[in-house]
Formats: structure tokens, sequence, C-alpha cells
């Protein structure tokens, strides 16, 4: 990290750019407010996530199957993200600029990495395996949980960035571990051929 008085680096530049552009054009409008801070308040703990799996397991058929993989595998990374992977980079956390003008709950962990962002792009990787034709409403929800976490001023961008690409990633690994069920279905084919793709 850059020292007081010093040039910032590309990664604390790149945070400031951001950060810039969340005061100019979204803070401080009350609905872009409301809507950014009910998210960050959903994915806390990944609860917007593991309401969406229980909701889809209510379906008929196999659908449980995709509620528990989901719901282990949004554990397991909340577990080690939150654990050992902060506890690794212990990056201190934005200043707030005064008052917020919404409740909040203020964690204590390491900034890095947005602990919001690895559990939205975790489950987004899991659900759209799932069901490939909602994939764009399964990622745009992540994308809206994981940067309202700028906009509340709890992570820098690069959090949430680096958040994206883990989450991503280990979704991808349990797609691999754990394929939805083996009957030779246009979903089940589908979940192969993405897959496939992330090798």
């Amino acid at each position: 990290m850059a020292g007081s008085g010093a040039e910032p680096g590309p990664v604390e530049a790149f945070d400031r750019r951001i950060d810039e552009w969340f005061d100019e054009h979204l803070r401080g409008r009350p609905h872009v407010d409301r809507l950014f801070y009910s998210a960050s308040a959903l994915g806390d703990h990944g609860i917007i996530w593991l309401m969406l799996a229980a909701a889809r397991g209510l379906r008929p058929g196999e659908h449980w199957q995709e509620t528990r993989r989901v719901a282990v595998a949004v554990g397991l990374e909340s577990a080690a993200v939150n654990g050992p992977v902060k506890w690794l980079f212990r990056r201190a956390r934005p200043e707030p600029a005064g008052s917020r003008p919404l409740p909040l709950r203020t964690p204590r962990t390491s900034s890095f990495p947005s602990g919001h962002a690895t559990s939205a792009f975790c489950a987004a990787a899991l659900f759209s395996d799932a069901d490939p034709s909602l994939a764009p409403l399964y990622y745009g929800l992540a994308l809206i949980v994981a940067w309202s976490r700028v906009h509340v001023r709890i992570h820098h961008a690069s959090d949430v960035v680096g958040g994206m690409v883990i989450g991503a990633a280990f979704g991808c690994l349990v797609r691999h571990v754990a394929p939805i069920g083996g009957q030779a279905t246009p979903a089940a084919a589908e979940s192969r051929r993405r897959r496939r793709r992330c090798s």
C-alpha cells in the first residue's frame, strides 16, 4: 500500500477512480442507496443465495440436489475466504466518509477479498450450470451484490474484483467435482458443455 504522501500504486489508483465514479454517479441518490444497501445486507453470510437455493429446491423434481450443492459450496467458500484467505491478506477497509444514509453491519475482517463477491459469483456459476437460460439473471444479481460493497464503502473495488475471480473459479471447480444429476436431459447436456468450457 502507498504510504502517506507517496504516489499511489496501480491498485490504489484503480480503487480511487472507481470510488470517485460511485461518488459522482450513484451515491447520495435515495433509490440507488436503498438498492445497494439492501443488496449488501442480503449478501451477508450468503443469505440471498441460500434463500434462492431453498426456493429452487421446492420445485418438483430433483432440484433438491442443486439446493444441497449450492448450500455446501457457499458454506465452504465462505469458511475459506473469511478464515485463512482474509487472514493472509489483512487489508484495511475503506474509511467511511461521514455517516451512512442507511443502517449497515460493519465487519472486522480483512478487506481483501470481498466475501460478498466470492459467494455471489460462486452461487451464480452453480445456478447458471443448473439453469443456463437464467444465467444473465443470476450473474446480474451477483454483480449488484458484489458492487454494493463498494457503494457502501465496506470494500475497495480491487477487493470486489478479486472476490469475483475467486468465486467464479471456485464455482467452476465445484461444477467439475459435483456435477448435477446424470440424467440425459437437455439441461444436463448443457451443464456438461458448460463444465467443459471451464476446463
